[in-house]
């Protein structure tokens, strides 16, 4: 299964209603963390960018140089994903945050911007783990 966004056409940048449509119950996670990440950081800002054939669109949040999450959107669920460098790498070990969010951390490749991590959110299990996760990245 290819892991690409529900949103191909790079001439038509999606809709708030075409999202809510599309992610099913899961909008509702969708709004929550971007609710949460603007609360954090009032100056935050929300885009959609077009990645691509391979990719296409998705959404992200972010500061004056660096994106602070990303969401990726799927069909009745979505991606959080995001990339840190490793002083906030360390700190995400030296958490509370779920093991396995660890664990594929320390598998990503690393790059010159850091290791990056993708987390599906099909429910709100995982909320609590993706907000220390924007809280570490707020602060690193």
């Amino acid at each position: 299964m290819e892991d690409t966004s529900i949103f191909q056409d790079k001439s038509i940048m999606p809709t708030r209603e075409e999202l809510a449509d599309k992610l099913g119950n899961s909008f509702v996670w969708w709004q929550n963390i971007c609710e949460f990440v603007i609360d954090r950081y009032p100056a935050g800002k929300e885009e959609w960018t077009h990645s691509g054939k391979k990719y296409g669109w998705n959404f992200r949040i972010k500061d004056k140089k660096r994106a602070i999450v990303y969401l990726l959107p799927r069909a009745n669920y979505f991606k959080a994903a995001f990339v840190f460098g490793q002083k906030a790498v360390d700190q995400i070990m030296e958490s509370e945050l779920n093991q396995g969010i660890k664990t594929e951390l320390m598998n990503a490749r690393k790059y010159a911007e850091g290791r990056g991590i993708r987390i599906e959110v099909v429910n709100g299990e995982n909320l609590p783990d993706i907000y220390k996760l924007v809280e570490i990245k707020l602060n690193n």
